[in-house]
């Protein structure tokens, strides 16, 4: 996957939570932005790709964002936005394996149905010495 954090766009805002007096005064929460429709890192199939995985985290504009409040310092939640956002966009270009379908072997479907028969016969037996 290639990198694209030099189009990373960052906002910061005041965070919510633990900090005391300290959360009223500093920008602590990191909004991570990316444009996607014009990004230069990615072909036309792979940003086809990622608009089809996260079109529910990417906004009318075309622009994937992420905030993060986890860290009481703003270049720490810098540094996991960038890592979160590198990870959402490499998962969603991931392609998974198409499965083959296959055929059960004899010796399987053999197998299962003399397992059927035995129990079978075990409940035949069972309502025969019922009688």
């Amino acid at each position: 996957m290639k990198d694209f954090t030099k189009e990373l766009t960052y906002k910061t805002s005041r965070s919510s939570g633990a900090g005391g007096q300290n959360v009223n005064k500093v920008e602590t929460s990191v909004t991570v932005m990316w444009n996607v429709a014009e990004s230069d890192c990615f072909s036309i199939e792979a940003k086809e790709m990622i608009f089809n995985k996260l079109k529910n985290r990417i906004n009318s504009e075309g622009i994937l964002q992420l905030t993060v409040s986890e860290s009481r310092t703003q270049l720490q939640n810098k540094k996991i936005a960038t890592e979160r956002i590198l990870e959402i966009v490499k998962k969603s270009l991931f392609i998974p394996k198409s499965r083959k379908a296959t055929k059960p072997s004899r010796a399987k479907i053999e197998k299962r149905i003399k397992a059927k028969k035995q129990l079978s016969e075990k409940k035949e037996n069972r309502r025969l010495k019922g009688e």
